[in-house]
């Protein structure tokens, strides 16, 4: 609940009518995100593989773009695309959110981290 939770307090903090989330709808926080962005009034896009078919239909039948991408660049892409980042991220080099970030920093965009304190990051699979 803490990073649902800090999520909900990012997106509630910006008015509704120009508020769109972008992001890949993956399990966990961009879930999370994406349903805090629909509850608060605001839009979404979808990212999504070109093969993707786990994304869950009553995400993508609210959102108002679903862009379907090469693999690999999904990351790039939404950098290109938004004016803020949010990412759910532990500070760990070498991840893709690490990579996200910074590549968005390089670009200038506005870059909110999330990580709670008392969150732990999931054991490998």
């Amino acid at each position: 609940m803490l990073v649902r939770g800090e999520l909900r307090r990012l997106v509630t903090a910006h008015g509704a009518h120009d508020l769109v989330g972008v992001g890949r709808l993956r399990p966990g926080p961009e879930r999370w995100f994406a349903r805090a962005v629909l509850d608060h009034g605001g839009r979404i896009e979808a990212l999504l593989p070109a093969d993707d078919t786990a994304a869950p239909a009553a995400l993508l039948a609210a959102a108002t773009a679903v862009h379907r991408l090469p693999a690999g660049t999904a990351g790039r892409t939404l950098v290109g695309t938004v004016d803020a980042l949010v990412a759910v991220w532990d500070g760990s080099p070498g991840s893709e959110p690490a990579r996200t970030v910074a590549a968005a920093r390089a670009a200038g965009l506005d870059v909110r981290t999330v990580w709670p304190d008392g969150c732990e990051s999931p054991a490998p699979r």
